[in-house]
């Protein structure tokens, strides 16, 4: 016979076995509920991208060492320095197709930042804001400038189809600066000076040939 001091705990233990059982199963439905609630309340339209709109590119070609504009159907940010990375993003995928004119690997994550800064000459930060002149500072990765293809040609051949494309799109941009992985770098890939800064009417100076009509749709 089980002593009774013994029957009371084992009785105790049994009521407490039986109340946190209830408790989790509380908790339990609880929790479910709560998951149920969030999904309920989740978005159900996915947001909305920004419409297409024309973009131009100018792209380089190796056979005639020249600039030739292309137009592209892409979904471009209304924030300039966002519509900068955008543009320049595909025209580095051009560029990293197997069928490309320019062969450079990397494609658009390449591109790190752009930033827009009042131009030099211009003065005050309010610059900006007005749609004064502006430079381009252009953030590359350390990756794409050490599989970029050395040549004098080839380097100025990126670096002024990227001028050139900056200024077809932001027409307020004038001048550009060039960064790799944040710092200044002697130069792209051995030739092309990167220490300076590029004014948008050195890509005028570029040979062009006739601009391609095609419009291409977003990658």
């Amino acid at each position: 016979m089980i002593p009774r001091h013994q029957a009371v705990i084992l009785i105790v233990l049994l009521l407490a076995s039986l109340i946190m059982g209830g408790v989790l199963f509380r908790m339990r439905e609880k929790a479910h509920d709560q998951m149920l609630a969030g999904q309920d309340s989740a978005p159900t339209q996915a947001p909305q991208v920004a419409a297409p709109e024309q973009a131009t590119l100018m792209v380089a070609s190796d056979d005639d060492n020249s600039l030739r504009s292309q137009v592209h159907s892409l979904p471009l940010p209304a924030d300039p320095g966002a519509k900068a990375r955008a543009v320049l993003g595909k025209l580095l995928d051009l560029y990293a197709a197997s069928d490309s004119t320019h062969p450079v690997p990397g494609g658009a994550t390449s591109v790190a930042q752009v930033f827009l800064l009042p131009a030099a000459k211009t003065g005050s930060a309010a610059s900006v804001k007005d749609s004064g002149p502006q430079m381009a500072v252009v953030n590359l990765k350390g990756s794409f400038a050490a599989s970029h293809p050395s040549g004098l040609e080839t380097e100025s051949l990126t670096v002024l189809s990227i001028c050139g494309t900056l200024h077809a799109n932001l027409p307020q941009v004038r001048e550009v600066r060039f960064l790799v992985d944040g710092q200044v770098r002697p130069s792209l890939a051995g030739h092309a000076d990167l220490t300076r800064t590029y004014l948008v009417s050195d890509s005028d100076a570029a040979p062009t040939s006739d601009s391609v009509p095609a419009v291409a749709g977003p990658r």
